[in-house]
Formats: C-alpha cells, structure tokens, sequence
C-alpha cells in the first residue's frame, strides 16, 4: 500500500506567530524571563479525562506562560460537562483574575462561560469549540480548524486509493472529535464510525482487532489522539491487517512511529500552543488591554507532520512540547 504523500500545508494564523514574539519581548524582561509587574491569579479548566497524557502538553505550555508572566494558575478539570460547568463558577466565586476554558461541550459550558463574561471577568476558549465560543460572549479562541483538518485527511485518504477507513472516536458526543470524524466522512464517504471507550485501552484495542478482524476491507484507521493510534498499531499487529495508520495528535512514541514509516502522518493541533497562547492573551488582557484575532479564531492547527519534517520533532515530542 502506497504511502499518503506531501504534506499539507501549516494552516496556522499569522496572528499566532505575531503573538508568540509578543510573548517574547513585552516588558524588556526576555532575559530574566519572569516579567516584572502585577501578579494575577488564572483559572484554567479542561475537559481532561483521566490518563489521558494529551493534556500534559496543554498544561506544560500554559504552565511556562504563567511562570514567563508571574501567573499563579490554578488547572482544574472534568470530563463531564455539567461538573465541568461547576468548576468554571467555582472559578468566578474565588475571584480569578482571567479564565481559560475548553467548550468540547458548549450547550452545558457555555452558559457559565457566557456568566464568565458578563461578570466581566476576561476569558478565552481554547482546543475545543471554535464553532461555538463567541455564541457565549467569548472573545478569543485558540485551537485548530478540526472540520478542515478532518477532510484534509479524508482527501488524503482517496488520494491514496483507500477502500474504506474506520474513523476512532474515544469520547462519544466531545464536539472535536465528531467534528474531525464528520470531516474525514466529507472528504472520504466510504469512512466508518467506531466508538471505543478512550480511558481502558486495552479495550480499544480489542475493540479495533475485532472490527479488523469482521471487516477485512479497511485499509486506514484514522485515530483521534495519540494513545489511540498506538492501541490501532497492535491491533493491526495482531490480526494481520495492512490497514495504514493516521492519527490527530502526537507523543513521543508515535512521533518515532511515523519516523519509522508505522504511522503514516500526524494532524497536529499544537496543545502546547493552546495552552501557551490562551494564559499569555489573558495576561495581555490584562496588562495592556489586548484582544487576539480580531474577533476570528487563532489557529494552532491543522499542522501536518509526516516522514518530510518529522526528523526535529521528535526530539520536542519527548520533552513534552510538541
């Protein structure tokens, strides 16, 4: 089976890039690198399921921008969408500074994010709910374009005479990831859905075998995070199947992965990214009065990384940053 070929261009905005050298040098402190100044307390609540190492990239780069700007952050989390909305007035009532906050389920977080701002408390989005944040008042949101991202890979896919693929969904109804599947069936329609139970991987990769082992016919398996390819990789190891391997996200692992030609690319949404710019944009907020995007998402993502660029990655995926 022939390997997908050129990688998609980097869709990330240039406003990411502008504000990254803004992060830089304001305040004259790069060489201290604490910016002197007020101290402010930021709230930042996820949706995090437990285990689930994706997010320790989004807190090691929200992390670095609290320590770059003198910021205490306070990082909660919960999968479920109505605790979730909790934490986020639990953040109001301790008088945080700023909030950042997923929306992988905006119909329950984003009412408490809309309270957010009507306290007039700054607050972006961040990773999920790019279609959905400035329904609740939110300003600012830094994330990828999973839609796009989806049937990119889809496109891809059929270009590469694809019989029929499984798209892998290991939180059932979380908007980013039925975002990124709708987009793999637009852009390839002969896609299957697959529902696995993300936090017991050793089921996932039970339930991947069995669907290999009933459908002979798949020949790629797109998966939606990192840990979830490498359940699909023995799967396909241990049923036979030549079934090529995709995936959303990246670490360490799966970085050598697609180096060594296992996986055949990664659509990465740069988590360290999000966390980063959602902490630093609120410090902008509130130092300086900033408003990132004009009013449009900023973009960490769709970056594609593959066998032509993955050679300096991989050393940034094992320090947890990419």
């Amino acid at each position: 089976m022939s390997r997908i070929g050129r990688p998609l261009k980097v869709l990330a905005a240039v406003s990411a890039v502008a504000l990254a050298a803004a992060c830089s040098s304001e305040g004259g402190a790069q060489n201290e690198g604490v910016d002197a100044g007020q101290e402010y307390t930021i709230a930042m609540i996820t949706h995090e399921a437990p285990g689930d190492t994706f997010w320790d990239k989004i807190r090691a780069g929200a992390e670095a921008a609290a320590e770059r700007h003198n910021i205490t952050l306070n990082y909660s989390n919960d999968p479920d969408a109505g605790e979730m909305a909790t934490l986020v007035q639990n953040a109001v009532d301790s008088d945080v500074a700023g909030i950042a906050l997923t929306l992988a389920y905006p119909d329950q977080v984003g009412p408490a994010a809309q309270r957010v701002a009507e306290a007039g408390i700054p607050i972006v989005a961040f990773n999920s709910g790019i279609n959905d944040y400035q329904n609740y008042d939110v300003p600012m949101y830094f994330g990828s374009n999973e839609q796009l991202a989806g049937r990119t890979v889809g496109e891809r896919i059929g270009q590469d005479g694809g019989g029929k693929a499984l798209c892998i969904i290991q939180e059932q109804g979380q908007v980013a990831l039925e975002t990124r599947c709708a987009g793999v069936t637009e852009g390839f329609p002969n896609t299957e859905i697959l529902y696995v139970t993300g936090t017991d991987l050793p089921s996932v990769q039970q339930t991947i075998g069995s669907k290999l082992q009933q459908d002979p016919s798949v020949t790629h398996i797109v998966t939606l995070g990192a840990p979830i390819a490498q359940a699909a990789q023995q799967a396909t190891s241990d049923t036979g199947s030549q079934a090529e391997i995709i995936t959303f996200d990246l670490n360490a692992d799966v970085a050598k992965a697609i180096e060594n030609g296992d996986i055949a690319f990664s659509v990465d949404q740069q988590p360290y990214v999000q966390g980063y710019l959602a902490v630093t944009a609120l410090w902008l907020n509130l130092t300086n009065g900033n408003d990132i995007g004009g009013g449009q998402p900023v973009l960490t993502g769709p970056s594609i990384v593959d066998e032509t660029n993955i050679g300096p990655i991989v050393k940034y995926a094992e320090n947890n940053t990419r």
